[in-house]
């Protein structure tokens, strides 16, 4: 099975065009000539597995979106398969734990035993569904399941994380509407949003206490509460310009949709709603490019589309869009007790979706600091690390008898990605000791030494001494 030449010119000259790089700077950040990269650019000469490697690791977040298909499927399977990081935990000593094997050596594995390839192939695949077994299992010991099954809201939040939170009908239906009412603004403002409902039919009333918003289809009247912060009258402005707009887009979607009841399908046409409001205040291809001029600098970033802290975090997860993707983050909201209430993550990143989380992560910290933004180096037992912030955050009740909600977001993305994420530029990346040691919940986490543990994993026995007593008044039996 000969290898087939991989020649990639458009995509390296397209790479280089969106970072904005002269041939020498970027034949220097690949360890090569300008003229062997102008060879390249010109399909003069294709791709050596060697040179594959190195665009993925210098640019791994444009060179997944345009770099050409591969033609040997078994070889890309076996390459995904032994690049998982929890199979480089087992091992960390190995050569190549974190990035997997070199190109050149799967490649050839792959041409010389096929049969053990797609053996390879197949066992990490029951490994991957053993894995998302013990993560189910933690989920249901978290969860008041109801009769049957999962709950309205964990159907519908769920089909947002098997659509990767990236809803493609609607995000560019939102765009095109932003182009049309934004009047060349890089986001449309209350008045031009006021203006097009008017246009409808639809009245705008502002009115202080009561429901943040509230429609009366009959009357075809729109009252929202002045007592919100501008940023959330903003938002609920534009939840009602977008499903009225794209109405038959969401009710498509809807039907389409494999959920069992009437309250998941109105939770999934409202979530569908809230995610339209946010393609329509902040427009994809803008808001990515910006992010990626700002490095994701969420306080400058919010600035040209007047969003929230929180509204520009949930935005930046939202970005899968294909061929035009910005870096994979996680966004997660924890309330007061701990609960996540808000969860998306495009990176390998996955806490529990019913409280639990790991007491080491920053965003508890948040949570009793508001309004500072906090930065971890974190590490998850996969040996992945990730730079993450945390933002504390009050929402005003409007009333000394109603306590005000307190809550916290956290944003991140994978180490290898910091050079894109401002908030990475304090921390020291090489050193071991500024490393937080994290994990997905306690009930899965594998670590025997952490001494913040509030119960032991539960697919481990334990060993208990009652003539000593350390900081968790257990041992984890190893395997």
């Amino acid at each position: 099975m000969a290898r087939h030449p991989l020649f990639a010119g458009k995509a390296l000259r397209a790479l280089r065009t969106r970072r904005a790089l002269r041939q020498a700077d970027m034949a220097q950040a690949l360890g090569i000539s300008a003229s062997y990269l102008s060879q390249l650019e010109n399909d003069e000469r294709p791709l050596t597995a060697g040179l594959v490697d190195a665009l993925g690791a210098t640019f791994p977040v444009d060179w997944a979106d345009l770099a050409p298909p591969a033609a040997d499927e078994l070889a890309e399977a076996l390459r995904a398969a032994l690049a998982d990081p929890h199979l480089a935990a087992s091992n960390p000593s190995a050569p190549h734990a974190l990035t997997g094997p070199p190109s050149e050596q799967i490649e050839r594995l792959a041409r010389q035993f096929p049969d053990l390839a797609r053996q390879v192939v197949q066992l990490h695949g029951l490994y991957t569904q053993t894995r998302h077994r013990l993560d189910m299992m933690d989920d249901t010991i978290g969860a008041s399941l109801a009769a049957g099954g999962r709950l309205p809201w964990e159907e519908a939040r769920d089909w947002f994380h098997q659509a990767n939170n990236y809803v493609d009908t609607i995000d560019r239906g939102a765009e095109e509407l932003a182009a049309r009412i934004g009047g060349g603004e890089p986001s449309p403002d209350i008045a031009q949003m006021q203006h097009w409902l008017s246009g409808e039919g639809v009245s705008v009333v502002w009115r202080g206490g009561g429901p943040v918003r509230r429609y009366d289809p009959e009357r075809r009247v729109l009252t929202l509460d002045s007592i919100q912060p501008l940023e959330s009258s903003r938002f609920q402005l534009a939840y009602q310009v977008c499903v009225t707009a794209l109405a038959d887009e969401i009710a498509s979607i809807v039907d389409a949709a494999p959920l069992r009841s009437e309250a998941a399908r109105h939770l999934l046409a409202v979530g569908l709603g809230n995610y339209a409001a946010g393609a329509l205040t902040m427009p994809y291809e803008a808001f990515r490019q910006a992010a990626r001029a700002l490095r994701h600098d969420v306080d400058r970033l919010r600035q040209p589309f007047h969003t929230s802290f929180e509204q520009t975090c949930h935005r930046l997860s939202t970005l899968q869009r294909p061929q035009a993707r910005g870096i994979p983050v996680f966004f997660y909201r924890v309330d007061m007790a701990g609960n996540v209430t808000k969860r998306h993550s495009a990176t390998r990143l996955q806490f529990g979706r019913y409280g639990g989380a790991c007491p080491l992560w920053i965003v508890h910290e948040a949570v009793a600091i508001p309004d500072r933004i906090h930065v971890q180096l974190a590490e998850m037992p996969d040996k992945v690390r990730y730079v993450s912030i945390a933002k504390g955050l009050v929402k005003p009740s409007g009333s000394y008898y109603r306590p005000p909600r307190r809550y916290a977001v956290a944003l991140g993305c994978e180490a290898a990605l910091a050079s894109e994420f401002v908030y990475a530029d304090g921390l020291n990346l090489t050193s071991e000791d500024a490393v937080a040691r994290i994990g997905a919940s306690c009930r899965t986490c594998p670590r025997d030494t952490c001494d913040q543990r509030a119960f032991p994993p539960s697919d481990k026995a334990i060993r208990v001494d009652p003539a000593e007593r350390d900081r968790v008044p257990y041992r984890i039996v190893a395997d």
